[in-house]
């Protein structure tokens, strides 16, 4: 199992997403952006360094949102979810070809990662209580 930590990164009412590069895997699916644990790494530590190292970006992580159990055909990822606060970024796309500042109900009309629409569905639920 892959362990992956994403940040659900908020800027006022606008969430932050990213779009895979072509040439990757999951490559033109759109996906709230983090990265892979690397051994004995929290996944807040692991968070802040991917956004870094992926985006130039820092973020301030909030709380722990969700975690989602999902198995594509060749691997099984475990993607942890953090809400984070947005504090500053140079947007450096390393791994990532575009990324957009999208309102909720936008998001639904993107090509988003498998593994990212149950963080998308629960945020939805909590968010139109």
């Amino acid at each position: 199992m892959i362990k992956v930590a994403c940040g659900i990164i908020y800027r006022d009412d606008k969430l932050f997403l990213c779009r895979r590069n072509p040439n990757k895997h999951l490559g033109g699916y759109w996906e709230f952006p983090g990265g892979k644990l690397e051994f004995n790494e929290f996944p807040e530590d692991a968070l802040k360094r991917e956004l870094e190292e992926e985006l130039s970006m820092s973020v301030e992580i909030k709380n722990h949102f969700t975690t989602v159990i999902h198995k594509y055909e060749n691997f099984v990822i475990e993607l942890i979810a953090y809400e984070c606060k947005f504090i500053k970024a140079d947007y450096l796309l390393n791994a990532h070809d575009k990324y957009e500042w999208l309102e909720l109900n936008e998001i639904k009309n993107i090509k988003l990662s498998p593994a990212d629409i149950p963080i998308l569905d629960k945020l939805t639920n909590v968010l139109n209580r």
